[in-house]
């Protein structure tokens, strides 16, 4: 993948979390488990990612994960609790902090390569990464293709706010609601990323 192919990546939370994330900034799952918020994850995966670690790296827990599109199997299966999620729009400048880390597909996967940003870009597949579809005959094809659809940026510790661009919503009613939260957010209203 060509990094100047991306103009933005991607996190999922709940619009009931923006005015906070605003204010600290996107937490890791780990710092996150101090500050009241209401979670999107489902508990096994969480399960699962808590026993992971970036190779030569910090447990993934210690990171934000970002996606690199967020219209992937985790936003599918939240689909019907559309109307209280929010996708944030994250600069792609974070990819040149320190210690950040490029995931070739779902980090919590043991079929995962990891490897150091902005460089590890070019392990990715853009079509994979950006297909409108995951799902294939074969089933063994349509695991990789899942996986591959939830490739990872991994950001140590904190995003600050400054790298939120805005966010996306997925119809008016959530739209209205996170800029009652959020006065002055750019919030875009996008249907087909939600699935809806």
């Amino acid at each position: 993948m060509d990094r100047s192919s991306l103009t933005e990546l991607h996190y999922i939370t709940s619009i009931s979390n923006v005015p906070s994330v605003l204010q600290h900034g996107i937490l890791s799952h780990r710092r996150a488990s101090a500050v009241p918020h209401e979670s999107v994850a489902m508990l096994e995966i969480q399960e699962m990612r808590g026993r992971r670690a970036v190779p030569g790296g910090r447990p993934l827990h210690d990171y934000v994960n970002l996606y690199l599109c967020a219209r992937n199997p985790m936003l599918f299966k939240l689909k019907e609790s559309h109307q209280c999620l929010c996708v944030l729009r994250i600069s792609t400048d974070v990819l040149d902090l320190a210690a950040v880390v490029i995931s070739d597909g779902n980090a919590a996967s043991g079929y995962t390569a990891f490897w150091p940003s902005p460089a590890g870009l070019a392990r990715l597949d853009h079509q994979l990464v950006f297909a409108e579809y995951w799902t294939d005959d074969d089933q063994q094809a349509g695991w990789r293709k899942k996986r591959v659809k939830c490739a990872e940026v991994l950001v140590p510790d904190v995003i600050a706010p400054q790298w939120i661009l805005g966010a996306y919503v997925s119809c008016t009613e959530a739209e209205q609601a996170l800029c009652q939260l959020q006065p002055g957010l750019d919030v875009i209203v996008d249907r087909h990323l939600f699935f809806v």
